[in-house]
């Protein structure tokens, strides 16, 4: 089997991913605001958009796009 050798900074990429983040100061807030920012477009597309595949996958990746801010803050600040 190949192995292939880890560069540090993909190594560094990889620690920062895979390590829990205690919030920091304001951070809890802005998770609320972001998630509350998501929950309202959540409910437009659940309000203006019929039940169907494409409605699920919007809120899906409202929902992801959610996460993802979140991880950013956690990660990066």
């Amino acid at each position: 089997m190949t192995t292939y050798a880890v560069d540090p900074k993909t190594q560094e990429q990889i620690d920062q991913a895979f390590t829990y983040h205690t919030p920091k100061l304001d951070q809890p807030q802005k998770y609320e605001e972001l998630r509350s920012i998501a929950k309202s477009l959540a409910e437009a597309i659940v309000s203006k958009c019929p039940p169907s595949r494409e409605r699920s996958l919007a809120l899906t990746k409202v929902e992801e796009a959610a996460m993802w801010a979140n991880a950013s803050i956690a990660r990066n600040e």
